[in-house]
């Protein structure tokens, strides 16, 4: 699948694994909100031109904390606290008990994966879902190549936190598809 790729979407998969590095995380897997911090990164591919088209440009810093904030609540959506909360549960309460008792971030700890033993970064079973999709999503835009618009688009299309922070900040797939594409569904960005 990996040939398909184009080179911006080859620079995604490589800043994804720089976001892991980086942080220390050694063994540790990529996720989709990896990915997505690495396309929030890229300028003058399609996907940059989608977001800064869909009003991200100038509001990408509001996105990297929504990140942050969804993983120190350890990776739950904000529709999975509402839901808790209807439950009577509150996740700042219990986030806030941690993080006094064991550190800021206790709980933004990522999950090892299968292969840490091998001291390499891999990528964990939501990236390697999203490159899945775009591989489907290009294939449904008739796209030859995986670019980083696709891997945008599958971000958008899979349940979890990138989807949400998207939607939030007004990235959805319907209109990702209308700033690439169009209403004849024929490419428009270069």
């Amino acid at each position: 699948m990996f040939e398909r790729f184009t080179k911006d979407a080859r620079d995604v998969v490589k800043g994804a694994y720089a976001y892991v590095e980086g942080s220390g995380g050694e063994g540790w897997s990529v996720e989709p909100e990896h990915l997505l911090l690495a396309l929030l990164d890229r300028e003058g591919s399609r996907g940059s031109f989608a977001l800064v088209a869909l009003g991200l440009g100038e509001r990408r810093e509001s996105v990297r904390e929504a990140l942050r904030e969804a993983r120190r609540r350890a990776g739950l959506t904000q529709a999975e606290t509402d839901a808790l909360a209807g439950l009577g549960i509150d996740v700042e309460e219990i986030v806030a008990r941690v993080e006094q008792t064991h550190g800021v971030g206790a709980l933004a700890g990522g999950s090892k994966d299968k292969r840490w033993w091998s001291g390499r970064s891999s990528f964990g079973r939501g990236a390697r879902d999203v490159l899945e999709r775009s591989l489907r999503v290009a294939l449904a835009q008739r796209d030859r190549h995986i670019g980083d618009e696709h891997i945008l688009l599958a971000l958008t299309t899979r349940p979890g936190v990138p989807a949400e922070v998207l939607a939030a900040h007004g990235v959805t797939y319907a209109s990702v598809v209308r700033v690439l594409y169009g209403s004849g569904g024929e490419a428009k960005a270069g």
